[in-house]
């Protein structure tokens, strides 16, 4: 397969102030022309696998069929089913394209790290701005890949029990595309400098329970060699008796009966996502209140342990031995709660007293709730009652998940763990309060991608969206994306200013906490943690 890379400068765009030119290489279906933009070659919109609509929904792609010519892979393709992007094409359920980002299209076997986006299994796509994987080539010398796949019940409707055999891993079809575009990484990305056979799967909050999963499914192992969950721990997925009664509930929502399922497929997808709205929006598995163990509410689409995809659940009961030879990264970022509150508006939370704060968590944890709340002050004897239910509603969204992680894959005693905290802290502040951001879920994103940098033009850096405006985040963002680009070189995490980030291990229990200063952390959070564990929730 010729993989060579060719230069156009006679269809030059402007960009930084000088031209740039089309790129080609070919792929094994046909040939792409890409774009090469301040030292990184973009290839946006390359299709990996074939329809999904049609009598293709709910199904495996049809087969993706050859082009001829060169295919301009300019613009990103359409995202899956979902309301309206910025900037991007409208939605479609043919949505199976995929971006790369490399330094050279020259056969340099770099390391290739493949991002699911997050979106919690209902939203997101491959092409947000945060993300973008430009810096992270540029910078660390990495190719960069990220797929959109199906989402929602077009992505994770469990049909299996009443479809027939076509229709066999229904409620996974989302996991299977990015399955599928591993596959294209593995058959391709020789061509556009990578080396197919080091391959770092990551994620951050729905893109890490894809991640979660993907390191526990026969389909994948094949494809990586190493991965990240970040502030998305999936230690357990939708049983297969909740999927069955969310479909269910679904046909009752339709008037189609079971034995008439096959009505779905002439639904128009408008009228899916509009039902799909109305259904409950968290999965199961994301459920905090719902005890390991137990079935769960139904409602909410996503990974469905169906026995066949999916296998098991990813870490429960202990880490799967299918990728005990593949290292881990695992951790959260200390401020998750801030986000939410972002996006709900809630501003109450933030004027709190002590009383105040027992009357909010009681609901939730009933008897246990003195004992938390004691937990807690004793551990941070001056943080105010805000602080601590940040704290506190921080570590069970992701910390206590990724502990869970670090804890059953160190105890497997099979390739290393790393746990970390992110902790750089944003002066903005909630909309409506004086309480700042801190270290919200998401903002890891950016940093990560080393997309917190100043200007290559040199002018004025811009307030991050999250991150604030100090210029301390542009060593915060680079020490985190050394540390994940070191990581899916060597197997090992790694960076120039920060100390040795030793293995979790059950007896020191190391942590890195990422900041402009990065340290490492014994038994971190260790009285909070026993509290926890002490009312079964760890």
């Amino acid at each position: 397969m010729a993989t060579a890379a060719v230069s156009v400068p006679a269809y030059a765009f402007p960009f930084g102030g000088r031209q740039d030119e089309f790129v080609e290489t070919e792929t094994t279906h046909g040939r792409v022309r890409g774009l090469r933009k301040d030292g990184v070659n973009l290839f946006k919109g390359i299709p990996y696998a074939g329809r999904t609509s049609g009598d293709r929904r709910f199904r495996c792609p049809a087969p993706l069929e050859p082009w001829t010519g060169t295919r301009d892979t300019l613009q990103v393709g359409p995202p899956a089913i979902q309301p309206p992007r910025r900037n991007e094409p409208a939605p479609s359920e043919d949505c199976l394209f995929l971006n790369v980002w490399t330094p050279a299209n020259d056969n340099r076997k770099r390391p290739v790290m493949f991002y699911s986006h997050g979106g919690g299994f209902v939203i997101g796509s491959g092409a947000s701005a945060s993300q973008d994987g430009s810096n992270l080539a540029r910078n660390f010398d990495v190719v960069v890949v990220e797929t959109n796949h199906r989402l929602g019940l077009l992505g994770f409707l469990y049909l299996d029990e009443i479809a027939g055999p076509e229709y066999a891993g229904s409620g996974n079809m989302g996991l299977l595309d990015i399955v599928a575009g591993l596959k294209w990484v593995k058959e391709n990305i020789a061509g556009f400098g990578g080396d197919p056979a080091n391959v770092m799967i990551f994620g951050e909050s729905g893109g890490g329970a894809k991640t979660s999963c993907l390191y526990a499914m026969p389909e994948a192992a094949p494809y990586f060699n190493k991965a990240s969950i970040e502030s998305g721990p999936g230690v357990r997925m939708t049983p297969r008796e909740t999927a069955a009664q969310t479909t269910a509930m679904l046909l009752k929502e339709l008037a189609i009966a079971p034995k008439d399922w096959r009505k779905l497929l002439a639904v128009p997808a408008a009228d899916l996502l509009a039902i799909q709205t109305k259904l409950p929006s968290v999965a199961p598995f994301l459920d905090k209140n719902r005890k390991a163990g137990t079935q769960g509410r139904i409602g909410g689409f996503g990974p469905v342990v169906d026995g066949k995809v999916l296998p098991r659940h990813p870490f429960d009961p202990a880490a799967p031995d299918l990728s005990r030879n593949k290292p881990l990264l695992v951790g959260w970022n200390e401020d998750e709660y801030t986000f939410f509150a972002w996006e709900r508006k809630d501003t109450e939370s933030f004027k709190l007293d002590f009383e105040g704060l027992f009357k909010k968590l009681e609901p939730q944890y009933g008897n246990d709730t003195p004992r938390i709340i004691a937990a807690y002050r004793n551990a941070n004897p001056t943080a105010s009652a805000p602080e601590i239910f940040v704290a506190i509603s921080s570590i069970t969204m992701m910390g206590l998940g990724s502990v869970d992680i670090a804890e059953k894959k160190a105890r497997q005693g099979g390739a290393p763990v790393y746990l970390y905290n992110f902790g750089y802290k944003s002066e903005k502040k909630i909309p409506g309060t004086d309480y700042p951001m801190g270290t919200p879920h998401a903002m890891d994103i950016s940093f990560k991608f080393n997309n917190e940098i100043p200007p290559r033009d040199g002018s004025e850096p811009k307030e991050s969206f999250f991150g604030g405006n100090r210029p301390e985040r542009f060593v915060a963002s680079h020490h985190f994306a050394e540390l994940w680009t070191t990581f899916a070189r060597t197997g090992k995490p790694a960076a120039k200013d920060t100390p040795t980030w030793p293995a979790y291990n059950l007896n020191d229990r190391p942590t890195l906490r990422i900041d402009t200063q990065c340290e490492v952390l014994n038994n971190r959070f260790s009285e909070e943690l026993a509290i926890w564990r002490a009312i079964g929730k760890l």
